[in-house]
């Protein structure tokens, strides 16, 4: 079995839109670069950045309580995570409620996108398909930032070059 025939262009924007941290926000450059039309790597991204949050919004609750009620080391950490990033975003989750979500995940820099929002809409108890659905919304509106911001600056890259 030749390994490269399931290293494709699809397969590197749907998988690398998981990844956390990056998510989408890299993976539909990267699928744009390695020859997938921006509409394709939009939807594979979006796709493959929304999936995690189905397993995360339904699991973290379960597990960070399993873990914490066995390891004191895993409680103390998930204590000092959870009280930064309720101190963290507090304010803005007060003052926009949760709607704020969208506003979050919308943004296309590194950190602010789906799993954090996830752990975000945990954090202030919304709703697990109110969660979804905010951060669904958050995740098509950078998909579009990013797929729009990247075909522009390339655009204007191949235009000051030509």
């Amino acid at each position: 079995m030749d390994i490269s025939n399931l290293i494709t262009p699809e397969t590197v924007t749907f998988f690398g839109s998981m990844v956390p941290g990056t998510e989408l926000r890299l993976a539909i450059p990267v699928g744009i670069g390695m020859g997938l039309s921006p509409i394709k790597a939009f939807i594979i991204g979006v796709i493959g950045n929304l999936i995690p949050n189905f397993i995360i919004l339904w699991a973290l609750g379960p597990i960070t309580k399993f873990l914490r009620k066995h390891s004191k080391t895993l409680d103390r950490f998930f204590e000092k995570l959870f009280e930064k990033t309720r101190n963290k975003h507090r304010k803005k989750f007060a003052q926009y409620g949760s709607v704020f979500i969208v506003f979050f995940v919308s943004i296309p820099l590194p950190g602010s996108g789906s799993w954090t929002g996830s752990l975000i809409a945990f954090l202030f108890g919304v709703k697990y398909w109110k969660a979804i659905a905010l951060i669904s919304i958050g995740v098509i509106i950078a998909g579009i930032l990013v797929t729009t911001g990247f075909e522009g600056a390339y655009t204007l890259f191949n235009y000051l070059t030509a």
